[in-house]
């Protein structure tokens, strides 16, 4: 019975942490505090893959944690429409509607819409968040234009080298800071 309880426990606390911390997104302790306020954007991608096929409920889960992790506002939304055969069903071309807030700096608390924010680091490749894989470099690839220019990025080193029919662990690599919303104090 102990033993029952022990590995309950276990499972309890690994759950807890892939909610809590597996996509690298954990706020550091004293961040640098910047100001930034919130930005809409509206945009839309033609996903087109050759190696990968999604669901649109896959790439509409896939979009919005991507964008989550780069500092979307939580009421970020995602439509994919036209996969061939439904909702549910793997498609390899569908239409991606994003609508979505993300930060930009701001000169001072004072600015319209100020929040506290701060320069957070960020990686998306096949192995990180932990949602991620090989398979995703398509997407990665195709998402390039939404990402760069909607979002407040710093240093960011974007590279994608996809290979139709192939799934590879290097195939893609996105690493910077992004201007995320600091956490409550």
């Amino acid at each position: 019975m102990r033993q029952v309880i022990r590995a309950g426990t276990l499972l309890v606390s690994v759950a807890l942490g892939l909610v809590t911390g597996a996509s690298g997104a954990d706020a550091p302790v004293n961040p640098d505090i910047v100001w930034g306020s919130w930005q809409h954007h509206k945009m839309t991608i033609n996903y087109f893959g050759i190696t990968s096929a999604y669901s649109c409920d896959a790439l509409e889960d896939r979009v919005r944690e991507i964008l989550l992790l780069l500092g979307a506002r939580k009421d970020a939304k995602v439509n994919a429409v036209g996969c061939a055969r439904g909702q549910e069903v793997p498609s390899h071309n569908a239409w991606i509607e994003t609508n979505f807030d993300s930060l930009i700096p701001a000169d001072s608390a004072s600015a319209a819409g100020a929040v506290r924010a701060y320069w957070a680091p960020r990686e998306i490749n096949p192995r990180h968040p932990y949602y991620m894989g090989g398979g995703d470099c398509e997407l990665i690839e195709q998402m390039k234009d939404l990402i760069s220019n909607n979002f407040s990025l710093r240093d960011v080193h974007y590279s994608t080298d996809c290979v139709p029919h192939e799934i590879t662990l290097d195939g893609f690599d996105v690493k910077g800071q992004a201007l995320v919303l600091a956490p409550a104090v």
